[in-house]
């Protein structure tokens, strides 16, 4: 374990350039030996991250690239772009697969599901669109926010969609529920724009809002709010504050045990 800041002076971190402009979004793959990246100068990037080196540039899109996502099983990317679009790569050769067209403004955030059978967009249009990744199908729109959507995530067992918005909301949907009838909750609180949205293994959803003047009874003006709920019961479970500037995303650990969140303030906290 790293005992202190010094310690980080120790790695031997590695530098993965080419891009030409401002790089918005990065992916992993399951075992981190494939990093993806989408930048303003409309390119995706594919680097070996054992050795640094670019497996391959993708071109197709014609905005900045904004999100980009790796299946799960790692057959196939996925990026989203100001051009409107969703385009789907096959990962072992950058072949384009699909151009999913659908949205009316920018898209914001790409995701696929636990399954790599779907991939979920969320645009300045206000809506996010899940997608057949197979076929390049349009499956479901999404409509109902009243502001841009920033964030999306699925649930572990796909049966639930969050999406983050603008409108200070998040807003949970079932994929797939039993008796063929769509539900939305609409779950309120935030103060600020959600910046992120995530689910445990376990079902617990955790929502990343920035406020600048959320006020909860042991502290007030905090720029960051975490809330994290139970899906069985819709209602808060806990809230957690603590850094001082705003953030951007936030993560669970695999286990579910805690939740990792980054800021602008070059800080990242384990809750």
């Amino acid at each position: 374990m790293f005992r202190g800041p010094r310690d980080f002076c120790r790695l031997d971190l590695k530098q993965f350039g080419g891009h030409k402009d401002e790089v918005n979004s990065v992916a992993f793959s399951l075992d981190f030996q494939i990093m993806v990246t989408g930048c303003d100068d409309q390119r995706v990037r594919v680097f070996n991250t054992l050795n640094g080196k670019l497996v391959c540039k993708l071109k197709g899109h014609s905005g900045a690239v904004k999100s980009v996502a790796i299946s799960p099983d790692s057959r196939t990317l996925a990026s989203g772009s100001f051009d409107k679009t969703v385009r789907v790569w096959r990962m072992k050769d950058g072949a384009p697969l699909h151009t999913l067209e659908g949205h009316t403004k920018s898209v914001e955030v790409v995701v696929y599901s636990q399954d790599s059978s779907k991939v979920c967009s969320g645009s300045w249009d206000r809506s996010a669109i899940l997608w057949d990744v197979q076929n390049g199908y349009l499956l479901k729109v999404f409509e109902g926010h009243d502001s841009l959507v920033q964030s999306v995530a699925f649930s572990a067992n796909g049966n639930n969609l969050a999406t983050g918005s603008w409108d200070f909301t998040v807003r949970l949907w079932t994929v797939a529920s039993p008796d063929g009838m769509d539900k939305v909750t609409v779950l309120k609180g935030h103060k600020g724009n959600i910046h992120s949205v995530a689910f445990s293994k376990d079902g617990m959803l955790v929502t990343l809002g920035g406020s600048r003047q959320w006020r909860f009874p042991v502290m007030v003006s905090l720029l960051l709010a975490l809330v994290m709920m139970k899906l069985s019961e819709f209602g808060t479970w806990s809230q957690e504050t603590g850094q001082t500037d705003i953030a951007q995303h936030c993560a669970f650990t695999p286990g579910g045990a805690l939740v990792a969140s980054g800021a602008a303030g070059l800080t990242l906290a384990l809750t």
